[in-house]
């Protein structure tokens, strides 16, 4: 049977149960971005396995309803398929060069299975698969038809990883550590031959007290301390202007479809068309891409970074329609909410150093008030939290699940914007 991929048709609408997502970079042995994970789990704190599975269905009907190639953006997306979905029409709506498919649950290799995964490879359709199944033969009959062999380091001691990644059937096949939490599990990973990590590693604050900042940076935030104490507009195109790397990167970045139609040509036109809170807002996303030796654990830095921004702003918004300071501020907490990890610095000597008021100053270090909430709430997202815990957290911004999904996925695409004209 030819496998034929089949667009949604106009009048479709997704009837999907109400789910959470968490998007999470997986990156290369270079610390690059090379695809994401979406993970999808029930908005109901009661759901049973039947009921997830059912919302799963529904979300693999709907992929591209839903705008996940938004979500994805230049890359592609590992999302779970069900024993079940395999062996249905479900695929056929999916785009197969943008999504690599987990193959999570207790498959089985059975003859049926091992049919349909040759139909699917042979049309181009890609494959992952848990090397550590406890059904070894199955195992061994699914490996010439996967592409990524995965390995959860939550579940498996580095000494297990050792012995599970010599294994000689996994020798020409790509292999991704899941979990990868903190700098030694990636160096380890690294040193095993792993090809990709998928893990929050790369947020956590390494302190170095000898660690300055790069005079691009210094820079940069001498044009935000200028901005924020009212200085002349010519003062502060004079400041820009005197590092040229510098205005040439905000006026690319300022150019692209995540700030707007229009395009800017000079750095007066910058300063007046952006005004001095979105000139300050810009300048701290430039703050990621300004990094000594060019620190390749900046780019999923700013990937993240620059979510967190734009979803706290736009949550900000639907809650408080018409105030853009408080849309600007949630922004900002979102911005600077790594900058410990970028630098290398603690928080507290980062807010005395970038000028910002109070109230953003409580949210970065203690994580209270409005705009604390909001940043609590990006946070427990990426580290998926549960609906138990979610819920009572959108609650607080007259929001549900189906509200927030709407603006994770404009966060992202944007994000992607973002990041690609900063990383071309």
């Amino acid at each position: 049977m030819a496998i034929q991929v089949l667009p949604p048709s106009a009048g479709d609408k997704p009837h999907v149960p109400a789910f959470f997502m968490a998007r999470q970079p997986i990156l290369d042995r270079h610390q690059e971005a090379v695809a994401f994970d979406l993970s999808f789990f029930s908005a109901n704190s009661q759901a049973d396995a039947a009921a997830s599975d059912r919302m799963t269905d529904a979300i693999l009907a709907h992929l591209v309803e839903l705008d996940m190639l938004k979500v994805v953006g230049e890359l592609r997306g590992f999302v779970d398929l069900p024993m079940h979905d395999l062996m249905s029409d479900v695929l056929q709506h999916i785009p197969r060069s943008k999504f690599i498919f987990n193959l999570r649950d207790r498959i089985a290799a059975t003859e049926e299975a091992l049919e349909r995964l040759n139909q699917l490879t042979g049309h181009g359709f890609m494959f992952a698969l848990d090397g550590a199944m406890e059904d070894g033969e199955s195992l061994r009959k699914l490996m010439p038809l996967v592409e990524v062999i995965r390995f959860d380091l939550r579940k498996h001691t580095l000494e297990q990883l050792v012995q599970l990644t010599s294994q000689p059937q996994f020798g020409n096949k790509k292999l991704l550590a899941e979990n990868v939490d903190t700098l030694a599990q990636f160096e380890a990973c690294l040193a095993l031959g792993f090809d990709y990590v998928q893990g929050y590693y790369f947020t956590r604050p390494a302190i170095d007290p000898e660690r300055e900042l790069v005079p691009s940076q210094a820079a940069i935030i001498e044009i935000i301390a200028l901005i924020s104490s009212d200085a002349d507009s010519t003062e502060i195109e004079s400041r820009i202007k005197r590092d040229v790397s510098l205005g040439l990167n905000l006026l690319r970045l300022v150019n692209t479809a995540a700030v707007g139609t229009h395009r800017i040509d000079s750095l007066r036109q910058a300063v007046m068309v952006l005004g001095r809170k979105q000139l300050a807002s810009w300048l701290q996303v430039m703050l990621y891409a300004q990094t000594r030796g060019n620190t390749p654990s900046a780019k999923p830095l700013l990937m993240l970074a620059t979510t967190r921004g734009k979803l706290l702003e736009l949550i900000a918004l639907r809650h408080r329609p018409g105030n853009r300071g408080i849309a600007d501020a949630a922004f900002t907490v979102g911005i600077m909410s790594l900058m410990d990890t970028l630098f290398g610095m603690p928080m507290a000597d980062i807010v005395r150093q970038i000028p910002v008021v109070e109230e953003i100053g409580e949210a970065l270090l203690e994580r209270c008030g409005y705009y604390g909430d909001l940043l609590v709430l990006a946070e427990a997202i990426e580290r998926r939290e549960g609906a138990a815990m979610l819920l009572p957290m959108l609650e607080k911004f007259h929001m549900d699940s189906g509200d927030l999904f709407l603006l994770q996925a404009e966060a992202f695409e944007w994000s992607n914007n973002v990041t690609q004209a900063m990383h071309p």
